[in-house]
C-alpha cells in the first residue's frame, strides 16, 4: 500500500536538540493554521462548540477546522474494527503492522474528506446566506470543502513529523497546545467576558472582581473552576506517577537486575481520547442535524442541549448548579449515565489498544527476552514470562481504564477551567512528555546507556 508519508530519520535515535526543533516547529506551524481563516465563510455554527474543538484539537471556521478528528476516527472505526474480528491483522508481524497503519491512514484521509463535506453541506460552516440559491454559493462550498480538506493533510502529515521526529504524538501534541492555551485565557485574562463584560474572562481576576462589588454567586463560580482545575491536576499526576514494578535480571549476568514499570493507568491517556472524540463527534453530528432539520440525536436550545441521546452524553455542571441552587434529579441522572460512557468507553478502547499497539503481554515477553532479561528463579522461557505479565497487564488495562474514565467523568461534572476531559488529558500528555524528555536526556549524557538501549 504506497500512501505518501514522511519519512523517518535514518540514524536510530534522535538527539534531544532535534526533537525539541522539530515539536517546536510543528508546535508554531499548528497555532499559525488556527489563526488562518476560511475563504468564503459566512456562517460558522460550530463556533459555540468551543470545549469540543479542543478535545478535537480543532480551530472551527480556520484552517484546522477538522483537527484530529479524521485521525482519531479512523482509529476508532479500525480498532472496533479488528476487536471485533470483522477485520484481522496480524500484529505480532513487522508486515502486518505495517499494513494496520497503512489501513489506519487510509481510513484518516477518507474521514477528512467526508467530515468536510458534511461540515459544509449540512451547514456547520457555510457561505454566507445572501449567495443561497445561486451558482457561487455552490461553488463557495466546494471551495470550503477543499480547504477543509487541505488542514487535515496538513494535520495528519504534521502527526507523522512528530511521531517520527518529535516527542510524543501529534494528536496529544495538539490537544495540549489547545487546552493549555483555554487554560491561560480562562484562569488569567483580565479582558472583559464575551458573555458577561461586566467581569473578566480569566477566572482569577472575575473572582476578585465579584468579591469587591459583593457577588457570592459568581465568586463561587469562579472559586470553583480554580480548585476542579487544581484537583484535576493533582490527581492525574499521581495517577500517572503510580507504577508496579516487575523485579527482572540479566539471565547471562549473575547479580544484576531491573524493575521492569508498569503504569497503574497502563493505557496511558489514549482510551480517554477516544471516547472524548467519539463523544465530542456525536455532539457535533447532532447540532448538525438539528440544523438540517433532522433533530435525531437531540435538540439543542442555544449552547444547552435539551432532549435526545445527546442530552445524556453532556455533562452537567454540579457544582456550579450546586451553588446556584438549580440542582434537579434529571441532573443526577445524567451525570451519572454520562460517567457510566466515560468509564465504560474507556475500558473497551484500552482493551482494544493493548491489543493493536504491541502492548499486551505476548509482545512485552517477547521484547524482555529479546533484551536478555528473565525472571529470577525461573528458567529463560518466554511463556513463563508471558503468563507472569497476564496476570498483571490484564487487570491494569481495565483498573487503569476505569481509574482515568472515572477522573474524565468528574473532571467535567465538576466544571473545571476547560472541558475537564481535556484538561486531564493535557496533564497526562505533559507529564509522558516530561518522561520522554528526561528519557532522552539522560540518554544523551550518558554515551554507556545509549548504547545499551539501541
Amino acid at each position: 500500500m504506497n500512501l505518501p508519508e514522511v519519512a523517518g530519520p535514518t540514524q536510530k535515535r534522535l538527539s534531544f536538540k532535534e526533537k525539541l526543533k522539530w515539536t517546536s516547529i510543528i508546535l508554531v506551524l499548528f497555532f499559525i493554521m488556527g489563526m488562518v481563516p476560511l475563504f468564503g465563510i459566512g456562517r460558522n455554527t460550530l463556533q459555540q462548540f468551543e470545549l469540543l474543538s479542543v478535545i478535537l484539537g480543532a480551530q472551527f471556521g480556520s484552517l484546522i477546522s477538522l483537527g484530529i478528528g479524521p485521525i482519531v476516527t479512523g482509529s476508532i472505526v479500525l480498532q472496533l474494527l479488528n476487536g471485533s474480528g470483522i477485520v484481522k491483522f496480524d500484529l505480532t508481524t513487522h508486515d502486518g503492522k505495517r499494513k494496520f497503519q497503512g489501513v489506519q491512514k487510509c481510513m484518516a484521509i477518507f474521514f477528512t474528506v467526508f467530515e468536510a463535506f458534511i461540515y459544509v453541506f449540512m451547514g456547520g460552516l457555510a457561505p454566507p446566506p445572501a449567495f443561497e440559491g445561486t451558482a457561487l454559493f455552490f461553488q463557495l462550498q466546494l471551495i470550503l470543502v477543499f480547504q477543509l480538506c487541505l488542514g487535515g493533510m496538513i494535520i495528519l502529515f504534521m502527526d507523522e513529523v512528530v511521531s517520527k521526529w518529535g516527542f510524543g504524538s501529534g494528536v496529544s501534541l495538539f490537544i495540549a497546545a489547545g487546552v493549555s492555551q483555554q487554560v491561560f485565557i480562562r484562569a488569567l485574562s483580565p479582558l472583559p467576558s464575551p458573555t458577561n463584560p461586566g467581569i473578566a474572562t480569566g477566572a482569577i481576576p472575575a473572582l476578585f472582581q465579584s468579591l469587591s462589588v459583593g457577588d457570592p454567586i459568581t465568586a463561587g463560580l469562579m472559586l470553583a473552576g480554580v480548585l476542579s482545575t487544581i484537583f484535576v491536576f493533582v490527581i492525574a499526576v499521581y495517577g500517572q506517577a503510580m507504577k508496579v514494578e516487575i523485579p527482572l535480571s540479566f539471565g547471562r549476568i549473575r547479580g544484576h537486575g531491573i524493575r521492569w514499570p508498569l503504569s497503574f493507568i497502563y493505557t496511558s491517556n489514549i482510551p480517554v481520547i477516544l471516547v472524548a472524540a467519539l463523544l465530542a463527534n456525536v455532539q457535533l453530528w447532532a447540532r448538525l442535524l438539528q440544523n438540517w432539520g433532522h433533530p435525531w440525536l437531540g435538540t439543542f436550545v442555544g449552547n444547552s442541549p435539551v432532549s435526545g441521546f445527546v442530552s445524556w452524553i453532556t455533562p452537567p455542571n454540579i457544582v456550579g448548579q450546586i451553588i446556584r441552587s438549580s440542582l434537579t434529579s434529571a441532573d443526577i441522572g445524567r451525570a451519572f449515565v454520562y460517567m457510566f460512557f466515560m468509564m465504560a468507553g474507556a475500558v473497551v478502547f484500552s482493551i482494544f489498544w493493548v491489543q493493536t499497539s504491541g502492548m499486551d503481554a505476548k509482545s512485552q515477553a517477547k521484547q524482555m527476552m529479546s533484551s536478555g532479561l528473565q525472571i529470577p528463579g525461573f528458567r529463560r522461557d518466554e511463556r513463563v514470562l508471558e503468563r507472569l505479565l497476564q496476570r498483571y497487564i490484564g487487570p491494569l488495562t481495565i483498573m487503569g481504564a476505569l481509574a482515568v474514565g472515572f477522573m474524565a467523568a468528574i473532571a467535567d461534572l465538576t466544571g473545571a477551567l476547560t472541558g475537564g476531559t481535556g484538561l486531564l488529558l493535557t496533564v497526562m500528555i505533559i507529564y509522558k512528555l516530561y518522561e520522554d524528555i528526561s528519557k532522552q536526556h539522560m540518554m544523551d549524557m550518558n554515551p554507556m546507556l545509549r548504547k545499551m538501549m539501541e
